[in-house]
């Protein structure tokens, strides 16, 4: 599959593309400028021993299957609008957390809820026509970028996925890749709880003297891939 990640060079792109790169997919690495993403890929790829990174700008990263928006949650309704006409028909994984500096272990609800609800929102304006709307599935919120990197290191933790059906259904798939269990957790609405949890791990993280706890959930058959939601 190929894979877009736009904002591709920061912490959470670049351990993604790694790992999606050496499970075989073709990931494309965007940036403000299309330099710093072809040189990140070429980077990556020495590092690694990859053959499936390349890099360009973040328009040019959506030109992909599935697009990733890995960006801070200060640029990202104004990436997002900047990239509407890129993203139209396509599936967005948004792994944004509406954090607030310096307070970034206490909750922080944005005004539309979440992040990811405001990214459906901006992408799927009222009148839009459905071969143009994209479908947002929001997930990625509990691992740590350190641990993504860190390729030679299982990771210890279930990644949540909340979105539409059948496009979150593809995500559940791909976070396989990444070395996780995917959960169906529903809609998108759902998000909101998601990416609330975010600032809960930052807590326990400087409580515990922790490098990056996850999330597990329990008591699920040992093959779960059920996506019972209709939304």
């Amino acid at each position: 599959m190929k894979i877009g990640i736009i904002g591709g060079t920061g912490k959470e792109g670049r351990g993604l593309a790694v790992r999606w790169a050496k499970a075989g997919h073709h990931v494309i690495i965007g940036s403000r400028s299309a330099e710093r993403g072809a040189a990140k890929a070429v980077e990556l790829s020495e590092r690694f021993g990859l053959t499936t990174l390349s890099g360009t700008d973040n328009p040019g990263a959506c030109a992909a299957e599935i697009v990733v928006l890995s960006v801070p949650y200060a640029g990202h309704r104004q990436t997002l609008t900047a990239l509407r006409p890129h993203l139209a028909g396509k599936i967005l994984v948004d792994i944004t957390v509406p954090l607030r500096p310096p307070k970034v272990r206490k909750v922080h609800l944005p005004e539309g809820k979440a992040a990811a609800l405001e990214a459906g929102a901006i992408l799927n304006p009222p009148g839009a026509a459905e071969a143009e709307r994209v479908a947002v599935v929001a997930t990625m919120h509990h691992v740590s970028s350190s641990h993504l990197i860190d390729v030679d290191h299982a990771i210890d933790c279930d990644v949540l996925v909340c979105g539409k059906k059948g496009a979150r259904q593809r995500v559940v798939e791909l976070v396989a890749d990444l070395g996780m269990r995917g959960i169906d957790c529903g809609p998108l609405a759902n998000a909101v709880a998601l990416e609330s949890l975010t600032p809960v791990l930052l807590y326990i993280n400087k409580a515990y003297g922790s490098p990056g706890a996850g999330i597990r959930i329990t008591g699920l058959p040992a093959s779960h891939s059920a996506v019972e939601e209709s939304s």
